[in-house]
């Protein structure tokens, strides 16, 4: 006789593994998701130091984050002077001298300017040339000029046109990219009448492009060559008298010239009055001769008279004489 076994039941072990199964996959899920949001906050904690550590390579002169910008030197404007010179130098033969100032220049890489000669009473030479030499040889020709002669005279000048410069450059620009729309419109236009308005305009902003090409060439060519002025004089070296202590002969003639300057000055006093004395003099011999006589003349008083005749004239009275006295009788 067989026994029955007894029948076990699925339901209750599969419903253990289910549970098992789920727990277990929950369990890995908060795990994934705990790993995730701590990865987060620690990149989001990672970040700004990263952030303020870019910013400090930055900043530093010599970061990696600067590059070839932070070493490479800031760009300074290129300077525009204008050099001139004037100096006077005495020598003893001009053309030669001149000679050699004019192969100065000419090796120098100038040429030269202007040029006068002149003689003096007693005829000695006398030159004066305008040299134009680069601004780099310009204290090199200056110094062998210099040394040419007997230096008499240098005056130097330097003024700094960099800001001109820069001005009628950008003034250039901004007319070029006037006088293009310009050209443009006048393209674009379809009436007469504003083709004829534009045109008017382009000529005018043409004009003013030229002014400031001209400026700017005339800079350039002050600017690029030194200007020198060179006078060459032949007059001799007088010979330096002796300083001695002035004596009687010193004073004669001291006092002779001032008797002499004193005379000079006094016919010139005299010189200056004698054309008003000489008018006066002829104004009044005018008056003598000429308007005296023929002004009317006063008539005399006439003696008092009476219808009878003639009044007669009052006799003094006759003086009285003392009484005689008895004894002048007697």
């Amino acid at each position: 006789m067989r026994t029955r076994r007894p029948t076990r039941h699925p339901v209750p072990a599969l419903a253990a593994l289910l549970l098992a199964a789920a727990l277990a996959l929950t369990g890995c899920s908060g795990a994934g998701e705990d790993s995730a949001g701590s990865a987060a906050a620690d990149r989001g904690i990672a970040a700004p130091h990263a952030n303020d550590k870019a910013g400090a390579d930055e900043a530093a002169p010599g970061g990696a984050g600067s590059g070839a910008r932070a070493t490479a030197p800031p760009k300074l404007p290129t300077s525009h002077i204008i050099r001139t010179a004037s100096l006077t130098v005495q020598v003893k033969d001009v053309p030669k001298a001149l000679e050699v100032a004019r192969t100065r220049a000419e090796n120098a890489g100038g040429y030269v300017g202007n040029e006068t000669t002149t003689r003096d009473e007693e005829d000695h030479e006398r030159t004066r040339v305008v040299l134009r030499v680069p601004v780099e040889k310009y204290d090199e020709v200056l110094t062998a000029l210099e040394g040419a002669g007997k230096l008499l005279d240098l005056s130097a000048k330097a003024e700094d046109v960099t800001d001109q410069v820069v001005d009628v450059e950008s003034r250039i620009t901004s007319q070029r990219a006037s006088v293009a729309r310009i050209r443009e419109l006048m393209d674009r236009a379809t009436k007469l009448s504003d083709v004829v308005t534009l045109e008017g305009e382009l000529s005018t902003r043409q004009a003013d492009l030229e002014a400031l090409l001209a400026r700017q060439d005339s800079l350039k060519d002050r600017t690029s060559l030194a200007t020198i002025t060179l006078s060459l004089s032949e007059t001799p070296v007088k010979k330096e008298a002796k300083d001695d202590d002035p004596g009687f002969v010193d004073a004669l003639a001291g006092g002779w010239n001032a008797f002499v300057t004193m005379l000079r000055w006094l016919a010139v006093a005299v010189g200056a009055v004698l054309p008003f004395a000489a008018v006066g003099a002829l104004l009044v011999l005018l008056w003598l001769r000429v308007v005296r006589p023929r002004l009317p003349r006063r008539p005399r008083p006439a003696s008092a008279t009476s219808a009878l005749g003639p009044l007669p004239t009052a006799r003094p009275a006759p003086q009285s004489t003392p009484a005689r006295t008895s004894d002048e009788q007697d």
